[in-house]
């Protein structure tokens, strides 16, 4: 092995350029050369990359989003994308990529790995919502900014005696919402996994303030079927049925862009060091996160095939929990 590249594809989540800096020094203590992509699969596809020295990531550790730029590629899911990409590799002799991001990153990872190509995928997405990693890079940072944006408001709602909705991110997965809510005290949790009646989530906050609380949060994630904007609508359309209203707070992007925690940062170095292990033992085809507190390595043809399941025990605490 003597020369491989790096990339970050898809949402950008707080702790990649920790991972990045992990992949770069590990490598080039292998005594390898290691390439930048920029801008994802986009930037494969162009040929837009750069060599990485242990210098050149220095001071990237506490920033958030990744130094290499991220992109969506609707060209790489096509069969003369892919090749395209596969060309680009050969041409600059690299021998194996590590591709950090989440399912449609390692879906990418998966098809290049099928033309032939070495690749190591390392689990990184603020959702945590890919199949063989109990936690992934950015979840942790993501989680404390709902967290702290849910303290906050709960001031404000108490101050008023109002009730309060907070979407959060997480695509159609409901980890987000759900941990947020049970760790920031939530009336009601609203999740793509469970179907939601506002008619008893009016209920819950209805009961909740004839059980002495002066205000209410319910915290939503973006794919439930009634989100924010949705759940707000029903309750303003029946405002004088209901008798109250839901004030919206959308925390979107905000959640991607934080300073990584201690956690994030730790997660991302040992799986972006694990990465290079594995390349340097010839295992490729595999996507390397956290399970049971071990990094661990899962095909990652598995990995795109399969559906993450949320704790169904969780959902019950966070019911308990909301009395």
């Amino acid at each position: 092995m003597n020369r491989i590249a790096v990339l970050t594809s898809g949402g950008d989540a707080p702790g990649m350029n920790a991972a990045i800096r992990s992949v770069v020094r590990m490598g080039v203590d292998m005594g390898w050369q290691v390439m930048g992509i920029n801008h994802g699969y986009t930037g494969l596809i162009a040929d837009n990359m750069m060599p990485l020295g242990i210098r050149d990531v220095s001071g990237i550790l506490q920033q958030g989003g990744t130094m290499l730029g991220t992109a969506r590629c609707p060209e790489f899911k096509t069969e003369d994308g892919r090749r395209h990409a596969l060309r680009v590799l050969n041409e600059h002799e690299i021998e194996a990529v590590v591709v950090i991001g989440g399912n449609g990153s390692q879906a990418g990872a998966h098809a290049l790995s099928q033309l032939g190509f070495p690749v190591v995928g390392v689990a990184s997405t603020i959702d945590n919502d890919l199949y063989g990693s109990d936690i992934t890079i950015g979840v942790d940072t993501a989680l404390n900014i709902a967290l702290e944006a849910i303290d906050r408001l709960k001031v404000t709602a108490s101050s008023h005696e109002r009730a309060f909705l907070i979407e959060v991110m997480g695509r159609g997965y409901g980890y987000l919402a759900l941990m947020a809510g049970i760790a920031g005290g939530a009336e009601a949790i609203i999740i793509p996994e469970v179907e939601t009646d506002p008619e008893v989530v009016a209920a819950e906050l209805r009961n909740a303030y004839e059980r002495g609380k002066n205000h209410a949060l319910v915290v939503v994630a973006e794919g439930a079927h009634y989100n924010a904007a949705g759940l707000a609508h029903y309750f303003q359309e029946h405002h004088e049925r209901l008798g109250f209203d839901l004030r919206v707070t959308t925390l979107g992007h905000v959640q991607r862009g934080g300073i990584p925690s201690a956690y994030d940062r730790l997660l991302a170095t040992r799986l972006g060091a694990d990465a290079i292990e594995r390349i340097a033992h010839g295992e490729y085809g595999i996507l390397v996160g956290l399970i049971k507190g071990e990094i661990t390595a899962t095909p990652l043809a598995k990995v795109i095939a399969s559906q993450k399941p949320l704790d169904p025990r969780l959902l019950e605490l966070a019911r308990v929990l909301a009395k």
